[in-house]
């Protein structure tokens, strides 16, 4: 290992100049991937329907190909999963990766080329790495073992060629040998598929390695730190892992988890946003004092971007990199090395900058309240539940909202679930910090709370600790990159949370 570490460390900073290439000219590099994309399918049975051959512009290309979303290529990917080949990509695919997304009951799954795990996943690693030595020139983060909480790494074979899996365990399935010497846990611990099991593994597992990193949400990540601390008695994560440097996190937004996770480590470390999901790895944080992540332009994806009051129109407009703006709502549209063409892939984005291109993930395009016109977005929330706590002294572990709709009695209203870590000393004044953090946030909030015509405060509920655990599990979502959709724009989940509560008080009233 410290034979191995200066080397890879070596390796790492010579990529800086290859991600300067793609920083400084991006728009180039991406007209470059298009064609390449292209090029590569143009005699595939997609390639062939929509004259790939005949398109040489940016402009044909998106005059030519509809947007789609899953159910679209749906057909197609269950065809490549029957042994089909030159579908919608010119070489074999054999893996896909089955995406959880949100609590939904349908799976997706997505396919994974040779190419976009190459391309795309594996090199977006190893620039992730470059870009933190860059910051971190004196580190020892190779030293060390990077302790990574993926999903259910469980592998299922369609026939004899094809597999599939979450993407964790796609990646891990295929990753190369020296992987293994510098990641945790062993394969047999996170090959595991019972989450709380694994949980208890990889917390006895891993307490006497020299971990320097950990990657993984943030829920979950802090479930197994409190473990960890439980089993070993000390206080906080720092005595367990003096050498622990830096925290990837992804998948939700951090900024309702920061407070609470400095206190569980103990100790000033890196943290370090990041964007990679089964589709692609799209981007991540570049300077650790920057806002936002940066794009990456030269892994296998053209990327366009469609202003979200388009969703839903007949025949939507996206737009480039070049008529992009600051702070305005995007939904992500990707054409990859895997074989999707135009996919709507539901995440909502946000520019924070413009030179270099970086982005904040804001929400999903169907996780959000607009029920009253205040186009409340999973951004908005977090960054509400988070100057809330600060002023209240509260810390919030999750949480969802939902709107409650006009009655002959009263006018709407949000409805707020949430599991604290520590509850506020006075609800309501919780709930009217609440509120005005979202005023501050949201003018379309502030306009629709106006003298309580359209929207009164807030209701919040405070519910018990693993509640969130327990619905979740009842979806058979447990654990991973599972996590309750922060916003909704109907009471479904909220009323089967609540439903769960009641039963769960009628119990213990009756004990």
């Amino acid at each position: 290992m410290k034979l191995l570490s200066p080397a890879i460390s070596r390796l790492a900073r010579l990529r800086s100049w290859q991600i300067e290439q793609w920083v400084q000219h991006p728009v180039a590099v991406q007209r470059e991937v298009l064609q390449h994309l292209v090029t590569s399918a143009q005699y595939t049975e997609f390639g062939r329907k929509y004259n790939f051959s005949k398109l040489f512009s940016i402009k044909e290309f998106k005059k030519a190909v509809p947007l789609h979303e899953y159910d679209d290529l749906k057909p197609y990917i269950h065809r490549i999963m029957n042994g089909e080949e030159n579908i919608l990509w010119n070489t074999p695919i054999n893996w896909f990766a089955k995406s959880s997304g949100t609590t939904s009951d349908k799976s997706k799954f997505i396919p994974v080329s040779e190419e976009s795990l190459q391309d795309c996943h594996y090199k977006g690693a190893k620039d992730v790495l470059t870009m933190y030595y860059n910051f971190n020139p004196d580190s020892d983060l190779l030293t060390g073992k990077g302790l990574v909480i993926g999903g259910s790494h469980t592998i299922n074979q369609v026939n004899e060629d094809v597999h599939y899996g979450d993407l964790s365990a796609v990646l891990l399935q295929n990753s190369p040998f020296w992987g293994n010497w510098i990641r945790i846990p062993e394969l047999n611990i996170a090959l595991l598929d019972e989450w709380e099991d694994k949980i208890e593994k990889l917390a006895q597992g891993t307490i006497h390695e020299n971990v320097t990193s950990i990657s993984g949400v943030p829920t979950w990540t802090t479930v197994l730190i409190k473990r960890i601390l439980e089993i070993t008695g000390k206080s906080t994560l720092a005595e367990v892992w003096p050498s622990l440097e830096l925290y990837i996190h992804g998948g939700v937004s951090f900024t309702p988890y920061r407070e609470q996770m400095a206190k569980l480590i103990g100790k000033d470390i890196n943290y370090l946003d990041m964007y990679n999901a089964s589709e692609g790895f799209f981007a991540a944080q570049e300077n650790p004092h920057e806002d936002g992540m940066l794009l990456f332009f030269d892994h296998g994806i053209f990327m366009e971007f469609m202003p979200v009051e388009e969703y839903g129109k007949p025949q939507p407009e996206t737009i480039g990199l070049q008529d992009v703006e600051t702070g305005q709502n995007y939904a992500l549209v990707i054409n990859t090395n895997g074989g999707l063409w135009r996919y709507l892939l539901g995440d909502t984005i946000q520019f924070t900058s413009l030179h270099p291109y970086r982005i904040k993930v804001s929400g999903r395009l169907k996780h959000f309240i607009n029920a009253f016109g205040e186009e409340v977005i999973v951004d908005n929330s977090d960054r509400a539940i988070s100057m809330a706590s600060e002023k209240t002294g509260a810390v919030v572990n999750d949480y969802t909202a939902a709107p409650v709709y006009f009655s002959e009695h009263s006018n709407g209203a949000h409805e707020w679930l949430i599991e604290f870590e520590k509850e506020p000393d006075n609800m309501e004044s919780f709930m009217y910090e609440l509120d005005k953090a979202l005023q501050s946030i949201n003018s379309d909030y502030e306009a629709k709370r106006h003298k309580d015509i359209a929207l009164g405060l807030p209701r919040v509920t405070s519910l018990p600790k693993g509640l969130f655990v327990e619905w979740l599990r009842s979806k058979g979502k447990l654990g991973g990159q599972h996590k309750v959709p922060r916003l909704s724009n109907d009471r479904k989940h909220v009323e089967e949370i609540l439903a769960m509560y009641g039963e769960r008080r009628t119990l213990n009233a009756e004990r």
